[in-house]
């Protein structure tokens, strides 16, 4: 990465004033011309802020990022006390090098592997997460079916697990319902991604993003019949 390309941003989080832990600082190296991984896109504020006002659920998990890039809402989790592996496509050295970099630079230890989607080698076979997290993974529709083959895989791997992304709600809408369903998963919670956002992050992004909770559908479909029983 050339030095005029690269930059640090700044991201703060910040809590209300009866919580002891009132505020996080993180540092992320970005890169306006390199490729798509090495900048902080909205959906990755998003679901960033997401984990931090869900905190307590994500401290002590163990937590898996796909196509984490610049990695701000595993970084996120990692500084509440999560253990995170951070992975990316795997034939992009550079976007893993930056992950690894952007973990150093925040003093954080966290898992650094390549994964490529819809590949099944050795590294994906030993993840158990308790929680799968995925920023603007569903922009290409060529990639969509290898993405919701690799999550189903996870779920399937640590079934009380849940993935949890944000998307810019595009014309590929009716394209990741019908994936959902070809793959066993079903939508357990869908929120407009600015209904949570503080007015400070809100007012500098832009776009329809919605968060989704996804989980295997054989899952509901467990509870609803132990419930009848």
């Amino acid at each position: 990465m050339t030095a005029t390309a690269t930059t640090i941003s700044q991201h703060d989080f910040y809590g209300d004033e009866e919580d002891s832990e009132t505020s996080i600082s993180l540092s992320v190296i970005e890169n306006m011309k390199e490729e798509y991984g090495l900048f902080v896109w909205p959906c990755s504020v998003i679901l960033a802020e997401y984990v931090w006002q869900h905190r307590s659920r994500f401290r002590d998990s163990s937590v898996l990022e796909l196509g984490a890039g610049t990695s701000l809402p595993g970084l996120v989790a990692a500084k509440v006390g999560a253990n995170v592996t951070l992975t990316d496509d795997a034939s992009k050295p550079e976007v893993l090098e930056n992950m690894r970099r952007v973990c150093e630079l925040n003093k954080l230890n966290c898992n650094v592997m390549g994964l490529t989607w819809g590949v099944w080698d050795a590294p994906i076979l030993d993840l158990r997460p308790n929680v799968i997290l995925g920023a603007d993974v569903l922009y290409d529709s060529s990639a969509f079916d290898d993405l919701f083959a690799t999550v189903s895989f996870l779920l399937q791997s640590s079934p009380d697990a849940v993935f949890i992304t944000t998307y810019h709600n595009r014309s590929g809408h009716h394209l990741i319902e019908f994936l959902m369903v070809k793959w066993g998963l079903k939508c357990l919670k869908l929120l407009d991604g600015f209904s949570f956002l503080p007015s400070h992050q809100a007012s500098v992004l832009s776009g329809n993003i919605q968060l989704v909770e996804i989980v295997l559908s054989s899952k509901t479909q467990q509870l609803q019949t132990i419930t009848t029983i």
